[in-house]
């Protein structure tokens, strides 16, 4: 794809594709490619000036993100000359890297304000036609000295794409780039610049393509680095071994084939600097760097610590190791599928929406893309082309004068490419994608599919749940990954006030978003969606995502039909052929009959994904055959009512897919007894938070439900009948087995975390419906606040806090004695109230609960007294009373402090947020209560008052103020 062509003057900036920048992008002006249009379709065009100017090619970014991108006139059709010179005279060298401020209230307002900046500094120089710094500097340090020189060549999407990631990189690291394209500097002043640069360059990076042996300057910058012997190729989409000057003059190899040939002719200058310049490639003994497709992320983190080492720059190669830790850890959720099938084409379409065009055998076997013709607007008809045009907006995206491309297979007809026929409208080259679909349907085998095949084109992807009432969480703990802190304790105070909560919260996405738009490519993958509000403040889901057409890419999986105005991809069910592999698994053919039997199946099941795989799993793991699998589903007792069918919820194929989780929870129990631990692990899965589940807590919970009977005496004779394979196998009770067997048998699926399980969100519906659910929730709640910790389960803490407390409407599901209550709350509510509002300042959600988790509190000490009150009426031995009362005596006050516990703690986090009136009532309810029990001078007591004193001294302070 060609990339546009970037204007020096500030009058013909184009307002289409603004973008937020990051804050740490050196002056890097090529011409890069845009995110919005297809490899065929025409790029935009601004109507030419007069005269000519220079550029030096680069990033799509401006002065260490002081200037947006924007798009590059030919030479021949900007105006004025591009006086270097003066552009850093009046910027100044570019500074270290700082965060852009221009964030507010989740959206992005740079493209305003860089318009007020260009009016701001033509007038400061007297020239309405003040060049942009196109040909800026990339260097991060001083004027004329930098700590790496990045040469390259060539306008190729991803050639460009790499060399903003691997020069952003290097600058986070601490190392100052200086990167330009010399074949674009077009005056003298230009090159001499550039010159210098390379001459003050600690190192020298030259990033090597086919077309960079017939460039004169790639050459130059090959001798000039050579003689000096700082030079440190990246061979791209090339091998060092390739790179030999008589396989390229004879045309020697695939590569050299028909890039090959006489190419000092094209290069303009002597034959023998020509092949000295080549042959010293061979000579180098630093380490060869070889970038592909399939090793992008490898290949900057090599040359990262290969140029920090050369440097000296220790800190920085321990920031990077410590960084690819973190990333083998906990970047994907789940392993990567064995057993993955079909969906070749969605695949493709993703990278075609996502990079704006298609590589490898997806280019060659799926896609052929066509432009449509489309009638000329009359308005542009003396600009030439029509440029395309991108309205984002808080609530809805709107993209005008749009082309139409047909996705079609290769080969015409019908058959397993019948569904593609039609054509598609699609959107691509934005950077974000979103696909529709169905429980059950494989949304997240997709999304995990895609991540583990493109991964290498990311710096890391970022795995989020988009559960409504965890997301912005979710969101939040990438802070970990990206080194970002959004704590209320980095924090400032404005003009000598504290920030509300409002102003603290935005800042801390802020901070989040704001590493997302550096140009490092991550992939963010927001899987299962719920909704496009948040569930606690209603703000918009664009509040939290980077501005699109940046080099971060963005899917989102939901069963929503729109997103945000975007058109999603209907995923669809697999074809015949690749469910029934999926059923089959590695087993043999089966006769006519079992594949009747599994197509049975198949229709009964709704075609879903989830369905397939458990019936294949059961058939795997058992020696029964499809036909008498079906018949023991169907004869299964449906042992409780679903709600009714229009509930979108539910999967399409319910009621069989129940009665097909009813016979393995049958398995599981004929298997392990009555008692058996894997049976119990599923009912209470659908009380906790849709986060990895660790086993100790899954299994402490399923040790503690209550034992109901589990069928009836018709359905333990069909569950013996098909029992012979696990009774052979002396299946323990264990929580390793058990996991295990949830896992082989599909219902649930094994997280990269150690020792952790994940359920399905139709198998959590499926066990929340259950006889034993209420008795279950307890159990999970229960769990929770006996092993729950606020650092490595704040999922499942806050699940439990749902259930018991309430919020919203939400009804109170689980309620707890009165001692657990006290244990519950100090152990894990107050915790987490506060590890919520400091560390991740989300200071709502945090007074929320502990609001709630007052009331709680207070309720259950009226409800000790009124019991003790009538325990007290009844007839009984004198001792006995006497005791009991005693015991309840203890309780009720250990609840009523901590009541004041609870207090002094909003009134503490209250001040963080300036709500000062509020804080003074709250504090002094606190004082009251611990004076009443513990006495004036008790250390607790002293404590409040003296965070009375603090805050009546603000409160005084905002009053004359």
């Amino acid at each position: 794809m060609e990339s546009q062509q970037e204007s020096s003057n500030l009058g013909a900036l184009p307002s289409t594709t603004s973008r937020n920048i990051s804050s740490s992008s050196s002056a890097f002006v090529s011409a890069s490619q845009s995110p919005f249009f297809s490899p065929r379709s025409p790029a935009s065009v601004v109507p030419p000036p007069e005269n000519p100017s220079s550029s030096i090619a680069g990033s799509q970014n401006g002065l260490s993100g002081r200037w947006p991108s924007t798009s590059i006139l030919p030479p021949q059709a900007s105006r004025g000359p591009c006086n270097l010179e003066d552009s850093w005279r009046v910027l100044g060298p570019p500074a270290a890297p700082s965060p852009p401020s221009n964030i507010s209230n989740g959206r992005d307002n740079d493209h305003w304000d860089h318009r007020v900046k260009q009016k701001r500094a033509g007038k400061r120089l007297g020239d309405p036609h003040f060049p942009h710094p196109s040909a800026a500097l990339s260097s991060t340090g001083r004027q004329g000295s930098s700590d790496v020189y990045m040469g390259f060549h060539g306008r190729k999407p991803s050639l460009i794409r790499f060399a903003n990631w691997l020069r952003a990189e290097l600058e986070i690291q601490g190392m100052s780039c200086f990167s330009a394209d010399r074949a674009r500097c077009k005056n003298a002043r230009s090159h001499e610049l550039v010159e210098r640069a390379m001459r003050d360059a600690a190192f020298g990076v030259v990033i090597l393509t086919k077309k960079s042996f017939a460039n004169p300057h790639s050459i130059d910058e090959l001798r000039s680095f050579l003689e000096r012997k700082n030079l440190v190729p990246v061979f791209f989409d090339l091998g060092a071994s390739d790179c030999l000057a008589r396989d390229v003059v004879e045309r020697r190899g695939d590569v050299w084939d028909r890039h090959g040939g006489e190419l000092w002719t094209q290069y303009g200058g002597d034959e023998r600097q020509w092949r000295d310049a080549v042959n010293g490639l061979a000579r180098l003994e630093s380490p060869k760097l070889e970038a592909h497709e399939g090793n992008w992320r490898d290949c900057v983190v090599r040359s990262v610590v290969l140029l920090a080492t050369k440097l000296g720059r220790r800190s920085a190669v321990e920031r990077v190791n410590r960084w690819r830790q973190r990333a083998e850890k906990g970047e994907f959720p789940f392993p990567r599928m064995e057993n993955f099938v079909g969906r070749k084409k969605e695949l493709s379409e993703l990278e075609l929406i996502l990079f704006g065009d298609v590589h490898g055998d997806g280019q060659e076997e799926y896609f052929e893309l066509k432009t449509r013709r489309r009638r000329r607007n009359p308005a542009a008809a003396g600009k030439g082309k029509e440029p395309m045009v991108w309205k984002e907006s808080e609530r809805e995206i709107e993209m005008q004068k749009v082309e139409s491309h047909t996705l079609g297979p290769r080969t015409k007809g019908a058959g397993h490419h019948g569904r593609w026929s039609k054509s598609t409208s699609i959107m691509y080259g934005k950077g974000i994608a979103c696909i529709s679909g169905e429980a059950g349907i494989g949304k997240t085998e997709l999304l995990l599919e895609y991540a583990y095949r493109f991964s290498q084109r990311y710096k890391m992807v970022l795995w989020l749940g988009g559960e409504s009432r965890h997301v912005r969480q979710n969101y939040l703990n990438l802070r970990s990954f990206l080194e970002v802190d959004v704590s209320v304790e980095s924090g400032s105070l404005e003009r000598g006030r504290a920030r509300c909560f409002e102003e603290q919260e935005e800042d801390a996405v802020a901070r989040v978003r704001r590493e997302l738009m550096r140009d490092i490519p991550f992939l963010i993958v927001i899987d299962n969606l719920e909704r496009e509000e948040d569930w606690f403040d209603r703000k918009s889901i664009m509040d939290l995502l980077p501005r699109f057409g940046g080099e971060a890419h963005i899917i989102i999986s939901t069963r929503l039909p729109r997103v945000m105005n975007l058109e999603p991809m209907k995923l669809s069910y697999l074809s015949g052929v690749e469910a029934m592999a999926l059923m089959k698994g590695s087993l043999k053919d089966y006769p006519a009959g079992e594949l009747d039997a599994l197509r049975a199946m198949e229709e009964r099941l709704g075609r879903l994904t989830l369905g397939l795989s458990i019936v294949g799993s059961i058939l795997s793991e058992l020696p029964i055959s499809p036909s008498r699998l079906l018949d023991t589903v169907n004869r299964t007792p449906a042992r409780y009512r679903w709600s009714d069918g229009g509930d979108p919820s539910l999967p399409q194929g319910h009621p069989f897919f129940t009665q097909l989780l009813d016979v393995c929870l049958s398995i599981f129990n004929h298997a392990g007894g009555p008692r058996n631990l894997a049976a119990r692990m599923v009912q209470v899965s659908g009380w906790f938070a849709p986060a990895a589940v660790p086993i100790p807590l899954l299994a402490l919970a399923a040790h503690r439900i209550r034992e109901k009977p589990h069928g009836g005496r018709l359905w333990r004779q069909w569950a013996s009948s098909m029992s012979c394979g696990l009774a052979a196998t002396h299946v323990r009770r264990s929580e390793d087995e058990a996991s295990s067997m949830l896992v082989r048998f599909g219902i649930a699926r094994g997280c990269t975390k150690p020792a952790c399980l994940h359920f399905h969100d139709d198998v959590k519906l499926y066990a929340r419906r259950l006889a034993a659910g209420d008795a279950a929730a307890l159990a999970a709640v229960r769990a929770v606040s006996l092993q729950g910790s606020v650092s490595l389960h704040p999922d499942h803490i806050w699940a439990a806090c749902f259930l018991l407390f309430g919020f919203g409407v939400d009804p109170v599901v689980v309620k707890l004695a009165p001692s657990e209550l006290l244990l519950f709350v100090k152990r894990a509510v107050l915790p987490l109230g506060i590890h919520t509002f400091v560390t991740f300042s989300r200071c709502a959600a945090a007074l929320e609960l502990l609001r709630l988790c007052t009331a709680a509190v207070e309720a259950a000490a009226e409800t000790l007294i009124s019991r003790n009150d009538d325990d007290n009426r009844l007839d009984g031995p004198a001792c006995c009373a006497r005791a009991s009362a005693q015991t309840a005596m203890r309780l009720w006050q250990d609840l009523v402090l901590l009541r004041a516990a609870v207090l002094e703690t909003r009134a503490k986090l209250m001040l963080r947020g300036g709500q000062y009136d509020a804080a003074d009532e709250l504090i002094r309810k606190a004082i009251f209560i611990r004076t009443s029990i513990s006495g004036e001078h008790h250390p607790d007591t002293v404590a409040a008052r003296e965070t009375l004193s603090k805050l009546t001294r603000l409160l005084t302070k905002a009053h004359l103020s």
